[in-house]
């Protein structure tokens, strides 16, 4: 596999992605050992969905356990220092006015892999994070989405 791509991390999302791969080796690896066990004591392995359910989980955390190695190796970590403090980047929250939805939002610029829309946190690689990179309070943005063009205007920069 030769997925050379370089993902942008903060800190923090370096951390999270060290303990989800410490989780799995240690412990979700023996849980599915031991359900591979138990599954196989049950005998005929052509009619076993236990051990069928076991090994597809097996495959799937090996496979997240790969995923998560390569995008550690390939990491680049922000040096929240290098910043600067006024300008959008990764590592930074950018409060902006979303003109379409008349409200204040707030976006955390992250890289690709830890990106959470759910908890406003963009990829600087998104349509709305890559516009917004570079930017400075008082600028104003507009961003091609799905739904046709969106404008922001940038109301204050800062780290967490």
């Amino acid at each position: 596999m030769s997925d050379s791509k370089k993902y942008v991390m903060t800190y923090e999302g370096v951390k999270k992605l060290e303990e989800e791969l410490e989780y799995l080796k240690t412990v979700k690896r023996k849980e599915i050992t031991e359900k591979i066990k138990v599954a196989l004591s049950f005998g005929d392995l052509s009619e076993n969905s236990e051990y069928d359910e076991a090994k597809n989980e097996q495959a799937f955390v090996e496979g997240r356990i790969i995923q998560l190695e390569n995008m550690l190796k390939n990491a680049t970590i922000i040096d929240e220092n290098e910043i600067p403090a006024d300008t959008v980047s990764v590592g930074t929250i950018a409060k902006v006015k979303d003109y379409d939805l008349d409200e204040e939002v707030e976006f955390f610029i992250v890289g690709s892999a830890e990106a959470d829309p759910m908890e406003n946190k963009i990829s600087n690689e998104s349509p709305v994070g890559s516009a917004l990179i570079g930017k400075k309070v008082g600028d104003i943005v507009e961003v091609s989405v799905p739904d046709g063009v969106s404008k922001y205007e940038i109301l204050s920069v800062r780290r967490d």
